[in-house]
């Protein structure tokens, strides 16, 4: 029985490591969880699964269902996710809340000798350097959770890398493929959310509509996979069945194709390196139609020319892409600027932060905190498009 700790199970990637764990109750047991303020949702799961212990990351509600609930223990805080990847119990964390947040407790798991199957993608991205360098000082196990991160994992361990030319990620492209783009800046909320494929918390559904989500996944690609970024391409593909694909030397392609729901990576990353043992889905190649792929238009798609830009640059500038996406996101949703400052925004912090390599941690963080800030000053000083 394989110990299993999954980080923001409340959101989708969350939801979806529930139900695979439901078909595979005989292989895998939820030792522990975290949540923001979702406690109806961890009551339910607690008396499902019976894990030892649950964390509420909101701090606002530090103490208010006790310490206790059943047999399980009930810690506060967002410290407390380190607390849920330590256990003895605990083979395998799933990674899974949003944003740089999940840096420290993945960082705790590389430590404690973790498999961790990773779908928070702002770690990667932020701290890159920092935590290559530790999962090779710890020999640590990462497989990718992202769809199209874990279809180019499996491809690549079936080739020989001096036989891969390039890597493609795909893209639906968003709750605004087909929208004029002077409409853009108009766009509302509501619409922002309303993506044509997935199902996924708000911040990456407005990162996806602008396909900033997927320059996030190129610069994580980068630091997974070790490509240089010429080799990291993206292509938009409607119908979301392909999720990666591998150019060979010779200009022959390798695609991975299933349809279009989280629980074939997360099965895939809890049960590596032992192939998945049943069918999760049938769906047969007669079903899938049409396959289309073009290249985005980046006048459309600013904010990936900005993470190849920030990707290119390395040190923190991954780290200021992050952290000024991340303010912009939340302004947007606040319906405090419009969609189309987000990329404007960023593209501020890239010029004003200065670039630098730190060793540690906390060279990262200070830029992180700078950036941050500085977003929030350009806000308040009207410097975007409101």
């Amino acid at each position: 029985m394989v110990g299993v700790s999954v980080l923001g199970i409340s959101g989708s990637v969350g939801s979806s490591t529930v139900k695979v764990l439901r078909q595979f109750r005989d292989s895998f047991s939820l030792r522990s969880f975290s949540v923001h303020s979702n406690w109806e949702l961890a009551k339910t799961l607690i008396d499902e699964f019976s894990p030892e212990v649950v964390s509420v990351t909101d701090s606002q509600l530090a103490g208010k269902f006790g310490s206790k609930y059943k047999s399980t223990t009930i810690l506060y805080g967002e410290d407390s996710l380190i607390d849920l990847v330590q256990l003895t119990s605990v083979d395998v964390v799933v990674t899974a809340v949003v944003g740089a947040r999940g840096v420290k407790p993945t960082i705790a798991a590389i430590e404690a000798g973790k498999k961790i199957a990773i779908a928070n993608k702002e770690t990667l991205v932020t701290f890159g350097p920092l935590i290559n360098r530790l999962v090779a000082k710890h020999n640590t196990l990462m497989v990718p959770v992202d769809s199209e991160h874990n279809a180019l994992f499996q491809l690549i361990e079936r080739e020989k890398r001096s036989n891969i030319r390039a890597i493609t990620l795909t893209a639906s492209g968003g709750s605004f493929r087909t929208l004029p783009i002077e409409e853009l800046e108009h766009v509302s909320v509501k619409q922002a959310l309303n993506h044509p494929t997935w199902s996924m918390g708000p911040k990456i559904t407005v990162d996806s509509a602008g396909l900033i989500n997927k320059g996030l996944e190129v610069i994580e690609a980068h630091f997974l996979f070790g490509f240089s970024y010429d080799e990291i391409e993206v292509v938009i593909h409607p119908q979301s069945l392909t999720h990666g694909i591998i150019e060979t030397v010779d200009g022959a392609c390798l695609q991975y194709t299933s349809h279009p729901d989280m629980i074939f990576p997360i099965a895939h990353s809890l049960f590596y390196p032992t192939p998945t043992p049943k069918m999760l889905m049938e769906r047969k190649p007669s079903t899938w139609k049409t396959l289309e792929f073009f290249s985005p238009d980046l006048g459309r798609y600013p904010g990936l020319s900005l993470a190849y830009q920030a990707g290119r640059a390395g040190g923190v500038a991954p780290s200021v892409f992050n952290a000024a996406n991340e303010e912009a996101v939340a302004l947007f949703l606040e319906e405090r600027i419009s969609f189309t400052a987000i990329p404007k925004l960023i593209e501020k912090a890239l010029n004003k932060i200065s670039n630098s390599f730190p060793e540690d941690l906390e060279g990262y963080l200070e830029k992180d905190k700078e950036t941050r800030s500085y977003i929030q000053k350009e806000f308040v000083r009207g410097g975007v498009t409101i």
